[in-house]
């Protein structure tokens, strides 16, 4: 997952409870993140973008992680802590570490402790950012609020909440399943609902024209556990605020596309922008997408238990390929890997390999190949080549591999054969698109 070694978890005595928590960097400035709804110091790092998404932050700051006490790591309690509660586990953090001020932000339901925060104790707080987060909470007027959080309690620990918090990965079966783990160990239902009948009530408002802090407001338009609106009423109501849309992304703050929103926070902090901290390394590479064809009506024939341990042989079978290939897994996508070769026809080798592997253990594959220019990102890969190759997979057929014709013309006298598929537009690409099936 990440090239450095993970944050140790400690713990600061908050009364006489134990709040988990995890520092990582040495900037000369802390930032103290507030969870929202849930949390857990540890597992989330196995969601994607997260670890990442802290260690950008950490190139110019101290980034301090915590589990609100009932949560994660920290100690259980009965019922929800207050507003209070929260607010005294932030300061025995910061005193367990020596953080004397600190830049706090608050997401999500977080944002609202983080106000509170602030305005009690202006003197430890140097800069306050409040990312998706909201001064009235949006089921405040709710008639049917016991009935939807008692559906919410029932689900949990399903992922169900992932369709609000990371909807763009709501169809990654093994994402869901990697999220509906982190709900489980974040928080039982019983804790979860008392939790959220808190937070419902949530109403900030009073206190916003107090905050004597410069506070730094963001927020995503298409979030969709917090609509926008949201956002704008919260800054709208603090005195001086900056406050800053994006256009597209999760309510999840290390979801997607963050490199905007680094920046923003970055200049803020410090007053400038790293310009060398996002600049992303850009290299050739024939970037390979594999889906298996049905796998949702296979894995209900199949059963679970017979589907994992499909997946697992499948799994495996991509890793001993694409290593045999000299190729670079990725990542695998649910039911598909994603990968790089440096050579467009061991790509495509490689492509044909996996596919007749896949079929003698029972599973038919599509596969799609482009050759263009890559951004390395940490473990993980962006650019345009990598959305050509996932539009060029999304027109295969069961068993077929297909390339762009850029792949056809550079691999030109290396044995491989070709048949023509036609001209094809590719949803969010530019022109038309010829593609080709290819065969040895």
């Amino acid at each position: 997952m990440n090239d450095f070694t993970l944050p140790e978890t400690r713990y600061a005595l908050s009364g006489d409870v134990n709040i988990a928590y995890q520092t990582m960097g040495a900037g000369p400035v802390d930032i103290i993140m507030v969870p929202g709804l849930v949390s857990h110091v540890e597992f989330t790092h196995e969601l994607a973008g997260y670890t990442a998404f802290l260690r950008r932050l950490s190139t110019f700051a101290r980034v301090v992680t915590f589990d609100k006490r009932g949560q994660g790591l920290s100690d259980r309690i009965s019922g929800a802590p207050s507003l209070e509660q929260r607010m005294d586990d932030v300061r025995a953090v910061m005193d367990d570490i020596g953080s004397e001020r600190a830049v706090v932000m608050g997401f999500s339901e977080g944002s609202a402790m983080s106000v509170l925060f602030a305005a009690t104790y202006p003197e430890r707080v140097v800069q306050l950012i409040l990312f998706g987060g909201f001064a009235l909470a949006p089921t405040f007027l709710s008639n049917d609020l016991e009935q939807r959080i008692a559906r919410i309690a029932k689900a949990w620990g399903t992922g169900e909440l992932m369709k609000t918090v990371i909807p763009s990965q709501a169809a990654n079966q093994d994402a869901v399943r990697q999220f509906a783990k982190m709900e489980r160990l974040s928080a039982s239902p019983g804790a979860l609902r008392a939790i959220a009948l808190l937070n419902a009530q949530i109403d900030i408002r009073p206190i916003l024209p107090t905050l004597q802090v410069p506070t730094l407001v963001l927020h995503r338009r298409t979030d969709v556990r917090v609509p926008i609106e949201a956002g704008r009423d919260l800054a709208s109501r603090i005195p001086n605020a900056r406050f800053i849309e994006y256009p597209d992304g999760d309510h999840a703050f290390w979801s997607g596309d963050s490199e905007a929103l680094l920046g923003d926070i970055e200049e803020f902090v410090t007053g400038h922008r790293d310009s060398s901290s996002t600049e992303l390394e850009r290299v050739l590479a024939t970037v390979l997408f594999t889906d298996i064809v049905d796998s949702t009506r296979s894995a209900a024939a199949m059963g679970d238990q017979a589907w994992r341990r499909s997946l697992d042989s499948h799994d495996q079978l991509a890793r001993q390929i694409i290593e045999r290939h000299r190729g670079n897994l990725i990542k695998n996508t649910g039911d598909g890997v994603l990968a790089t070769f440096d050579g467009p026809g061991r790509a495509v080798r490689c492509a044909l390999a996996f596919s007749m592997a896949a079929q003698q253990i029972g599973l038919r594959l599509r596969a799609g190949l482009h050759t263009g220019e890559i951004e390395l990102r940490g473990r993980d890969i962006g650019g345009i080549a990598v959305h050509a190759a996932a539009r060029v997979m999304a027109q295969s057929q069961s068993s077929e591999v297909l390339v762009s014709r850029v792949v056809t013309d550079l691999v030109a006298g290396a044995g491989l054969k070709f048949s023509d598929r036609g001209s094809h537009e590719l949803k969010g690409l530019p022109g038309r698109w010829d593609l080709f099936a290819a065969s040895v």
